[in-house]
């Protein structure tokens, strides 16, 4: 263990290529995955800060909330199935706004709802107040500004701030369900709902209450008129998540295999180099396991250092992308990297084992 630290130590610029390309593949690996997470929270905040369990569509929706309507006899039905605790609207409008004081143009995601959201307050009382997400801010949105929706430029104030509820990559803002509607009759007559009629209700269940069987209860209640489905289920089914999760997963996992890769032909090159002084070892009783070992410490050891550079990299990079693009650099997620690429390199290292081993000590003395 001591000459693989020693010679990392004395001859660094010999592991300089192989840290180099390591940082570069540590740094898109990060990117990557902020990327992932960043689209993931942008697309699924409002849906995964609601406070109840279950979320209720028309059965016609397909999980859709601009498609949805639950009007108020549906309602009704639903508060008295056993097991629901709590049952409040929820509608959204998808809209442009332009900050009153300012040429900034942003796509909002206006949300009218009856029970508060995570991290939101109750609604407020004043039709036209709204409370906004803070990605909102990269456009310029301030606390006390007015924001003009729709075609009708329809006014609404921010009194406060939210976080982590945007929708469909839409900074979100959150007010009463009479500001929501007259919005919507503003921007889209043609979408006008009845009293007592919304898109969505958000169910919270008792706490004895198992949410499956509820969730079940209720649409044998409505005789099939609703699709309810877990919240996790609601945030998944909306458009594009399912593909953009898979497609980031396929390039994260090939940049994984190159990375083994790297380290693979590093090492072969690096064993052929050294076959005589490996062939003098072995001669004088040094066994292929030891030699092996030797090979995987300075592949960690190499691991370890570019994961520390390539970190620093990509959160360099992070702060130079513009706030609007969806990169979000997590803790998590710079552990997951971590540990993947000690393994990957590993394994690469491991490949190198064959030549170890068919190492002749007969070689040290011809």
């Amino acid at each position: 263990m001591k000459l693989a630290l020693l010679e990392l130590r004395r001859r660094p610029w010999r592991f300089a290529p192989a840290v180099l390309a390591l940082v570069l593949l540590t740094a898109l690996l990060l990117i990557l995955g902020g990327l992932l997470d960043g689209l993931y929270t942008g697309f699924t905040g409002a849906l995964r800060a609601q406070p109840g369990p279950l979320l209720v569509y028309s059965a016609d929706a397909k999980v859709s909330v601009p498609r949805s309507r639950i009007d108020a006899a549906m309602t009704t039905e639903v508060k008295q199935v056993p097991g629901v605790e709590q049952v409040g609207g929820l509608g959204t409008a998808l809209l442009g706004a332009e900050v009153s004081d300012q040429a900034a143009q942003a796509s909002v995601a206006l949300f009218g709802y009856q029970l508060a959201p995570r991290g939101v307050p109750a609604p407020p009382e004043i039709t036209g107040q709204v409370y906004a997400d803070t990605s909102l801010k990269a456009y310029g949105v301030k606390e006390g500004q007015t924001l003009l929706l729709g075609p009708k430029r329809y006014p609404v104030l921010v009194v406060g701030w939210v976080s982590d509820t945007n929708f469909m990559l839409q900074g979100s803002l959150w007010g009463s369900v009479d500001t929501w509607r007259e919005v919507l009759a503003s921007a889209r007559p043609d979408l006008v709902m009845a009293p007592g009629t919304y898109q969505v209700l958000t169910v919270s269940t008792t706490q004895a209450a198992d949410p499956a069987r509820v969730a079940a209860a209720i649409d044998a209640a409505t005789n099939g008129t609703t699709h309810t489905v877990m919240r996790s289920v609601a945030s998944d089914s909306l458009p594009g998540i399912k593909q953009q999760r898979s497609t980031f997963i396929a390039i994260i996992s090939t940049t994984f295999f190159v990375v083994a890769l790297v380290v693979a032909l590093f090492f072969v090159l690096l064993i052929l180099e050294r076959f005589g002084m490996y062939a003098v070892f072995k001669a004088i009783g040094a066994s292929s396991g030891q030699l092996f070992s030797q090979v995987v410490l300075q592949a960690g050891v190499i691991a370890v250092l570019a994961f520390m550079l390539g970190t620093l990299l990509a959160v360099g990079v992070g702060a130079l992308i513009p706030p609007q693009v969806p990169l979000q650099l997590t803790a998590g997620r710079a552990i997951e990297v971590g540990a993947g690429l000690l393994v990957m390199a590993t394994l690469g290292s491991a490949l190198s084992l064959r030549r170890v081993v068919s190492i002749d000590p007969a070689t040290a003395i011809s």
